[in-house]
């Protein structure tokens, strides 16, 4: 699942890095918190290695 936008992509990365040991769970907030928890590995990188190009900085839900 690619991300929709830089601010999830950025969550995702943050996640994948404490999953991996890289970062201290506790220094997780918000989504990035809720990715950790729910996603796995995989699914991260999956999700933090999208493209930037054209993603708009946060995802509009109208």
């Amino acid at each position: 699942m690619p991300a929709t936008s830089k601010a999830q992509q950025k969550a995702a990365g943050a996640a994948l890095a404490a999953k991996r040991g890289e970062q201290k769970v506790s220094a997780l907030k918000g989504a990035s918190k809720d990715m950790y928890q729910s996603m796995t590995e995989v699914q991260l990188e999956e999700m933090a290695s999208t493209p930037r190009h054209g993603k708009p900085e946060h995802k509009n839900d109208g």
